[in-house]
């Protein structure tokens, strides 16, 4: 049973775990719209204890955020935004790229995911729920050589 003072920040706050932020990190977010995840993003503030900083950063960051939604776009506009993701990352920084649930209007499949993702030159190696909405998509660099 839910306790009566549950709230969708503790979901959130909880959720944020997966993407093991520290405190002082700062995560760049792209793709912000009205339907992204308030509690989620409380919660990824809270456990840096920055603000997300948006597009227009020009620093390093240690992470990004990227929401993405079917109608943002075909594959290549996808891939095209997680270039972009990657351009201010700091050396084996990891992107998030959250997406809407199947059966959410939005849904990403899979398989457009991966191909961006390996075109961008990322590697796609899970999916978490992160949100009652969403759910991220851990992107890592692909490694020299490999």
């Amino acid at each position: 049973m839910v306790p009566a003072t549950h709230t969708p920040h503790d979901d959130a706050s909880r959720n944020v775990q997966v993407f093991a932020f520290e405190p002082g990190q700062v995560v760049q977010e792209l793709g912000w719209d009205e339907d992204t995840d308030e509690a989620l993003r409380s919660a990824i503030e809270a456990a840096t204890g920055t603000e997300l900083v948006d597009e227009e950063y020009d620093d390093v960051a240690d992470a990004a955020l990227v929401w993405w939604r079917a109608e943002d776009g075909d594959v290549t506009d996808l891939t095209d935004q997680l270039v972009d993701a990657q351009t201010v990352l700091d050396d084996g920084a990891r992107v998030w790229l959250l997406t809407p649930k199947p059966g959410r209007d939005g849904h990403v499949v899979p398989s457009d995911i991966a191909e961006a993702a390996t075109t961008a030159g990322l590697h796609a190696t899970s999916s978490l729920s992160v949100a009652p909405d969403w759910s991220a998509t851990k992107l890592d660099t692909r490694g020299r050589g490999r």
